[in-house]
């Protein structure tokens, strides 16, 4: 067997293969290499698409799976309403909270029956999908459903987490830690560009402000772009107040508005948020959860500040310090 790989330097690899009479080559190494091939294709396709998105792309959904009608019903919701405002989606949901604050909270329903119902929801709706992962094993399996692999804000330091993502071709969404500078979510793509893969979207979600309480800071979202990457900002998370309602974290809503302005104005690729059709009752992160109702709206808003803004563009001559 001989393999050819061309490509350019986002690299977007394809296989040539040439198989001859060597008996001692199992077939199943050359399946192999044709999956990834594939893999990689289809990733650089889809990330290609969400850089080049106008004005942004969205990951959105509800915190976590709640049940299998639930995710059907908000993945079509929100599809139409992507669709009304010409956005590319890709469907975000957990099958496993593992850092809630309480052991008694709600967490999924796991990962066998997480990924049957994700996978559904893909082929029902032919959205891409998202979700998170927290252990290395796990990489491989959810790659074989979803479309990206989300590394939690707290994990995104773990070298082997972020390199076992990156091993599986798929497009990353590495969280930025609360306790974490621009600078080390540099340093954590560049860990999965190492690994062979540069896919990566990285995640502004707020730093710790005291105990129980976040802060966006719009200077993060400038610093990441360095080197080219994608950059995203989670506006849900960012309004958070970590473990406040002593068994779950809390969060104050009524800014989800306002750190989105924010972003929109200072410039990003894509905004992350979490959105269910009533959030009081969310099996999880209701309290920051925008309701679906009125998602289009603050979308249509967050178009025309992107279209009035200058943020994403190097205006003055001090903006070349930036980059």
């Amino acid at each position: 067997v001989s393999t050819q790989s061309t490509g350019n330097n986002n690299n977007n690899f394809f296989f040539l293969i040439k198989i001859k009479n060597y008996p001692a080559i199992k077939k199943k190494k050359i399946t192999k290499i044709t999956k990834m091939a594939d893999v990689n294709f289809e990733s650089e396709k889809l990330f290609e698409k969400l850089k080049n998105a106008e004005p942004f792309f969205l990951l959105a959904g509800p915190c976590v799976v709640e049940s299998r009608e639930h995710a059907l019903f908000m993945s079509q919701e929100l599809k139409k309403i992507c669709e009304r405002q010409g956005i590319p989606l890709v469907y975000k949901s957990s099958f496993d909270k593992a850092n809630r604050t309480s052991g008694a909270s709600f967490r999924g329903p796991g990962l066998e029956e997480g990924l049957r119902i994700l996978k559904e929801v893909k082929e029902t709706t032919g959205l891409p999908i998202i979700t998170d992962i927290h252990e290395t094993h796990q990489a491989a399996q959810v790659a074989e459903v979803v479309d990206i692999l989300q590394i939690p804000a707290f994990l995104c330091r773990q070298t082997d987490l972020v390199e076992a993502a990156a091993k599986t071709g798929k497009i990353l969404n590495i969280k930025k830690g609360q306790f974490a500078s621009a600078n080390v979510m540099v340093k954590a793509a560049e860990k999965a560009r190492a690994s062979g893969n540069p896919r990566v979207l990285l995640c502004e979600r707020g730093s710790m402000f005291g105990y129980e309480d976040l802060i966006v800071d719009p200077r993060n979202l400038v610093r990441m772009r360095k080197g080219g990457w994608t950059v995203v900002q989670d506006v849900t998370h960012s309004v958070q107040q970590p473990g406040s309602n002593v068994t779950s974290s809390g969060g104050l809503r009524e800014f989800v508005p306002t750190i989105a302005r924010m972003a929109a104005a200072v410039g990003v690729d894509g905004f992350f948020f979490e959105v269910h059709n009533n959030p009081d009752q969310a099996l999880s992160d209701g309290p920051n959860n925008w309701p679906l109702d009125e998602f289009e709206a603050l979308l249509i808003e967050l178009k025309a500040i992107c279209a009035a803004s200058k943020g994403y563009q190097k205006q003055f001559r001090s903006d070349s310090n930036l980059y």
